[in-house]
């Protein structure tokens, strides 16, 4: 009796999401946010894999800067087992796929890999299992399957694959891709039927996709065979070597692979299915009142129809409006027609020409051993509100350029100043003159919660000099010190 396929979900956490500006950035892009419900969109994709039969470990794929992101996303849902794959440079999905596939097969096994965006809805769970297990065959035999999605309206937004014949495992031959159309092109498609849209997701045994980028991009796996077999090990995390990876073209699996193999393969897609690609798409998928509105945190709305109201920090209120989309954060407000969605991209690429913060952090900004919020700031002068976790400590650094003012909100504090270590209670206090090597440290069992002031000539993030971190940050460039 053969053995049952071993699965392995390949989650790429990469993307911006910048159509979801402002609450997605280039910090905290959307895939880590909890956009409709308690758990983040990559939380629920690495719960929804594990429904599927014969699921291994996931591998998941990111890059420097989200890395602890990730791992602590992965962790607070129980996918302690998960291997993490660290790109130093934006390559596209076809090198993702095979530094995955490179990884799998360094174990000495060929398993299925299972490659998906950490971004997409896809609520019914069960059919989503079924749909995989349906392409199983196909990739089993040596195919490069993808899933195509049953297109319910003439959507300009998403790349259309043409199905040919049906194959004795009950997948498609692939006839053709075709680029994101116009509205009168895609109505086309579907008058005339056998169109889909593609997904994004994709099945193969690893070996196949290897064999597969051999013949048809040469170029992409020799630089990433050489990312991986000089690439290191570096706490939880695998970072491919930055020399070779940066040699590596930047292309899709669909311009790389798919669009030249004879292997092509699409199993159908039939479920509720969402890109979550514009803030129409979150209004679209919310819960909405008997007035069509979708409204999330302190809202009130008087004579607004269809409209999505999102408010993270304050009451935000709409009244005479239809179809306007209201997103609020603590440093910016977006309002924005929902027919205009895709348009928000440029707004956001005009935030960055004016090299504003808004386009790449929020306000309140992660780090691996809590978070710290900018409360106010002005010349000379900044106040942060810093959260650090149980048992975490900060980096042994020291500024060249700026002096600190410590008050302890709540919990205790281990606080290392020069050659000096004592505790710190709440509604304490203490200071760190500029040049100093210092530490902050929460040896509760509780969150420590501080008020910081830094006042000096230079107050940039890059004004660290790290001597020992927890977290591997000690010999990072500045402009990798986060």
């Amino acid at each position: 009796m053969e053995a049952p396929a071993v699965i392995i979900p390949v989650v790429l956490c990469g993307g911006s999401g910048t159509r979801l500006w402002p609450l997605s950035r280039e910090g905290y892009p959307k895939q880590f946010l909890n956009l409709l419900g308690n758990r983040s969109l990559l939380q629920d994709t690495l719960l929804r894999v594990r429904e599927v039969e014969g699921i291994g470990a996931p591998i998941l794929i990111t890059n420097h800067a989200h890395r602890f992101m990730v791992a602590e996303q992965a962790r607070e849902i129980g996918s302690e087992n998960a291997a993490f794959i660290l790109e130093p440079h934006p390559r596209n999905t076809a090198p993702a796929a095979a530094a995955a596939a490179l990884h799998a097969v360094a174990s000495g096994q060929d398993p299925l890999l299972l490659l998906l965006p950490a971004d997409h809805v896809i609520r019914d769970v069960a059919a989503f299992g079924r749909i995989v297990s349906q392409g199983l065959p196909a990739a089993q035999a040596g195919a490069i399957v993808t899933f195509g999605v049953v297109p319910t309206e003439p959507a300009t937004g998403y790349g259309y694959i043409k199905a040919g014949a049906l194959c004795n495992d009950q997948s498609y031959k692939v006839e053709r891709f075709e680029e994101k159309p116009s509205l009168t092109r895609a109505t086309e498609f579907l008058s005339e039927g056998g169109y889909f849209w593609n997904s994004g997701i994709f099945l193969f045994r690893a070996s196949a996709f290897l064999a597969e980028l051999e013949v048809c991009s040469p170029e992409i796996l020799r630089a990433v065979r050489a990312a991986v077999e000089q690439g290191q090990k570096d706490l939880d995390f695998f970072r491919l070597c930055e020399e070779a990876f940066k040699e590596c073209p930047s292309n899709s699996i669909d311009y790389a692979v798919m669009e030249h193999t004879r292997q092509a393969r699409m199993v159908p897609f039939a479920c509720e299915w969402s890109d979550v690609g514009a803030w129409d798409a979150v209004w679209q998928l919310g819960t909405k009142q008997a007035d069509g509105n979708v409204t999330i945190g302190d809202v009130l709305t008087h004579n607004a129809r269809d409209c999505l109201v999102h408010a993270s920090h304050r009451l935000v209120a709409v009244a005479g409006v239809d179809n306007v989309m209201v997103i609020e954060t603590p440093d910016a407000v977006l309002v924005v027609h929902k027919d205009q969605c895709q348009d928000v991209k440029a707004i956001v690429d005009m935030v960055r020409v004016q090299g504003r913060n808004e386009a790449t952090d929020h306000r309140k900004v992660y780090r691996p051993w809590g978070s710290y919020d900018s409360v106010d700031g002005g010349q000379r002068y900044q106040v942060k509100r810093i959260t650090v976790k149980p048992g975490a400590k900060l980096s042994m650094q020291m500024h060249y350029h700026r002096a600190e003012h410590w008050i302890v909100v709540k919990g205790t504090a281990r606080v290392t100043c020069g050659t000096e270590t004592f505790l710190l209670s709440e509604n304490q206090s203490s200071y760190i003159p500029l040049g100093t090597i210092h530490r902050l440290e929460n040896p509760g069992s509780l969150p420590l919660e501080m008020i910081e002031v830094q006042s000096g000539s230079y107050l940039g993030e890059d004004d660290i000099v790290r001597f020992d971190d927890a977290y591997g940050r000690v010999h990072l460039p500045a402009a990798a010190k986060t």
